[in-house]
This record gives structure tokens, C-alpha cells and sequence, in this order.
């Protein structure tokens, strides 16, 4: 092969003669020394442990009363009503005392045990074209809907389409809850504020309504879910901000827990609880006892960091502790270093 072609070819092959093609900028590499990397080390866990005591103190001083109200010991006042023939439309009542304060806001949250909606097949059983508001999708079109991963809640037996259609809408949690104060005998009812509790986005742009007036002329032909009691149209008639697929508890419902022990906020309680008696009146309907789950309720307060979780806080103070010990261990091994006679 003629060399004067391989030169041409070289030429025309090699980058162009700038700085950064040729790596010519101009760069910095530090020079980690003992003066540079034990301040380092000091100060860093300085911060960490004045975090994690930030942390821990803050969550320490948060409030958290935590109930269990499956009914399986027979002295659980909702034993009665885990009895599956006596469960429709059971009520049973939990007693508490709260011998402070319990500063507002107060969350108050429903929480399931053994529960796995993080199981795929189980998460996927949804039709988010029906749950987008397309009417399309509410009955038959094409033979084609609703989508076949709602299976096998896809129709009723008389081959109606269910709508809001998969198992996880059809797995909606269906207690209820009413919180009432003891005062001198007589039961005053604390007022629970169940607006704004779930996601912006599911709220305002994952779900939405069909543009139907009425909305149940929308549900027409079709039917609910087998193990609702009611259909969507009506989980709160009184409030159209708050029905059919934007209603807040099923939005809750609806973003599935990563665990399979997990809380989802029911109501916000916002004075806080004075000290006193309360009763707390459930409406027991959701079966959990076939699968070894277990249901209770939570109150709890936040700060500026969450709800209590003293991990976070411990966290931070065992990583800023190593910090400082192995700054202590270098400057140790630094100062026997230098002062060896080896190191002349």
C-alpha cells in the first residue's frame, strides 16, 4: 500500500490541534494530605452529629399512639366482629386516655399487616384509561375492554363490565372510623378532615372523572366492584370534588405501599387532641384474618422533619461518631509517622 496514502489517512483521521481535543486545558487534581483530609473528616462529623441530635430530639418529642383492632384475642372489643358471619356492617368501639396534650396537626392513619400490594400482578390489575375518565373504556368497544389485566375482575357474571375494574380497586379498604371525646359523660365528636390527603398528582392529573353530568349516567350498563358496597358514583355524593375516582380515600388506596406492613392516612385532625377519654367507633368490614393480616389505626403528630422515625437521627450520629474516630486514628498514625526515626 502506497505510504503516502496511510499519511493522508492519518492526517485526515487525527483529531484537531485544539486544547480540548488534544487535552491540553488546564486541570486540578487535589493532593489529599493529612492537613487537608483530618479537618475534613472533623468537620463532617461535627455536622452529622449536630444533625442526628436535631434529628433525634425532634422525633423523640413527637407522639405516637398506635391501636391494634383485629379482634383475634377474645378480649379485643372487636372480637366479636372478626367472626366472618358477623362481620357486614359490625361495629365495635377502641378506648383510649391521653394524659397531655397531642398537638395538632394530628394524622390519623389506618395500617394492614402481611399485606403485599407491592405483588406485581396485583398492582398492574387496573385500567388507567377508565381511571382517566375515558368512557370508551367503560364498556364493551371492540371487545376490547376493559383492559384484560383487570382480570378476573374484569365482569360480573352477567358478563357486565366492572367499573373501576382489577383487583386493587376491588381490594379497597372499606372500614370506617368515628373519634368522639368523653366529656361529663356525654360523647362530643372530633371533627376529621379528610380533604387533601392524598398526592397532588393523583388528585389532579393521574385520575379524573368522565365529563358526564350527572356522573352516574357515566356508570351506565356497567357495575361496581364485587366487594364494594356501593358503586363509585356514590363514595360521596354530597361532595362532587370528592366522588367517583378522585374521591381522596380511594386515591389513597389506589398508590400501592412498597411493604407489606404499611399505614395510609385516613383522616387529619387539625386542633390536636386535648388530654381526656376518647372513643374511637369503627364500622368493621375489611376481612384480614384469612391471610394473617392484622389492621390498626395510628394517630400520630409531624415537625419539620416527618413523622417519628429516631433511625434517621441515630443514623447520622453513629456515621459523624466514625467520622471523628478515624480523624483521631489519622492524626494518631500521622504524628507516629513523623515522629519515627525512619521518617528522616
Amino acid at each position: 500500500m502506497d505510504s503516502n496514502y496511510i499519511e493522508n489517512q492519518e492526517v485526515e483521521n487525527r483529531p484537531d490541534n485544539t486544547a480540548f481535543t488534544q487535552q491540553r486545558l488546564p486541570a486540578w487534581q487535589p493532593i489529599l494530605s493529612a492537613g487537608i483530609v483530618i479537618p475534613l473528616f472533623v468537620l463532617v462529623g461535627l455536622a452529622f452529629i449536630g444533625i442526628g441530635v436535631a434529628l433525634f430530639v425532634t422525633s423523640r418529642n413527637l407522639h405516637v399512639l398506635e391501636m391494634d383492632y383485629t379482634g383475634v384475642e377474645k378480649t379485643s372489643p372487636c372480637f366479636s366482629c372478626s367472626d366472618p358471619i358477623k362481620q357486614k356492617n359490625c361495629k365495635c368501639s377502641l378506648s383510649f386516655e391521653l394524659d397531655k396534650l397531642f398537638e395538632g396537626p394530628v394524622f390519623f392513619y389506618y395500617g394492614l399487616t402481611n399485606y403485599f400490594q407491592n405483588q406485581r400482578a396485583y398492582g398492574v390489575s387496573k385500567d388507567y384509561n377508565q381511571l382517566s375518565g375515558d368512557l370508551d373504556y367503560f364498556t364493551f368497544f371492540f371487545s376490547i375492554v376493559p383492559d384484560s389485566t383487570c382480570k378476573p375482575y374484569r365482569y360480573d357474571v352477567n358478563n357486565k363490565p366492572i367499573v373501576p375494574c382489577g383487583s386493587l380497586a376491588n381490594s379497597m379498604f372499606n372500614d370506617t372510623f368515628n373519634l368522639y371525646q368523653m366529656k361529663n359523660g356525654v360523647k362530643e365528636e372530633v371533627p376529621l378532615d379528610g380533604k387533601g390527603i392524598s398526592w397532588w398528582t393523583d388528585y389532579n392529573i393521574k385520575y379524573r372523572n368522565p365529563s358526564v353530568n350527572p356522573l352516574r349516567n357515566a356508570f351506565n350498563g356497567t357495575v361496581k366492584p364485587l366487594y364494594w358496597s356501593k358503586p363509585a358514583y356514590e363514595l360521596d355524593p354530597t361532595d362532587t370534588a370528592n366522588n367517583g375516582f378522585i374521591n381522596q380515600d380511594f386515591l389513597v388506596w389506589m398508590r400501592r405501599s412498597a411493604l407489606p406492613n404499611f399505614r395510609k392516612l385516613y383522616r387529619r385532625i387539625t386542633d390536636g387532641l386535648p388530654a381526656g377519654n376518647y372513643s374511637l367507633e369503627i364500622s368493621y368490614n375489611y376481612p384480614v384474618i384469612a391471610f394473617d393480616g392484622k389492621k390498626k389505626v395510628a394517630f400520630s403528630n409531624v415537625s419539620w422533619m416527618g413523622g417519628k422515625n429516631e433511625f434517621l437521627g441515630i443514623a447520622y450520629l453513629v456515621i459523624g461518631s466514625l467520622c471523628l474516630v478515624m480523624s483521631v486514628v489519622m492524626l494518631i498514625i500521622y504524628h507516629w509517622r513523623n515522629s519515627s526515626p525512619d521518617a528522616n
